[in-house]
């Protein structure tokens, strides 16, 4: 896997991917950024929500479950000195299907927490992540 980043202007960054993908990076104003795209951090929050949602409705297509809609809302506490580590994330998945089951959602939860993704299980390096779940029915 690769990734170049290259300085725009200010502290304005654009990443492109190994796959050839664009994402643009940009600084608050008070670090003299323009406020024009995601934070670096924020990139790496929404890639582990990603990453985890992802697996999630692999998991629920895989066991032929009638899946509609995934979500996954994350709250982050950071250190309060450098590095500004995650210290706590907390995933809430909002899973919306037909006749879905509440053991067979958090089994597919638990499944890439603990063994698929990647990306939540290196930032519970350094920190506490909690996982909340809330079944929807579709109609």
């Amino acid at each position: 896997m690769e990734c170049t980043i290259k300085w725009l202007d200010g502290m304005s960054f654009i990443a492109e991917t190994g796959t050839g993908h664009l994402v643009a990076m940009d600084g608050a104003p008070d670090a003299g950024g323009r406020n024009l795209a995601p934070r670096p951090m924020e990139l790496l929050l929404a890639g582990a929500g990603g990453c985890t949602a992802f697996d999630v409705v692999l998991i629920l297509k895989r066991g032929r479950h009638d899946v509609r809609g995934c979500s996954v809302r994350l709250k982050a506490e950071r250190a309060d000195s450098d590095p500004k580590v995650f210290t706590r994330i907390r995933f809430i998945y909002s899973i919306t299907g037909r006749n879905l089951k509440r053991e067979v959602i958090e089994r597919a939860v638990h499944l890439s927490a603990e063994k698929y993704c990647s990306a939540s299980i290196m930032l519970g390096k350094t920190a506490e992540i909690t996982h909340e779940v809330e079944l929807l029915e579709a109609d």
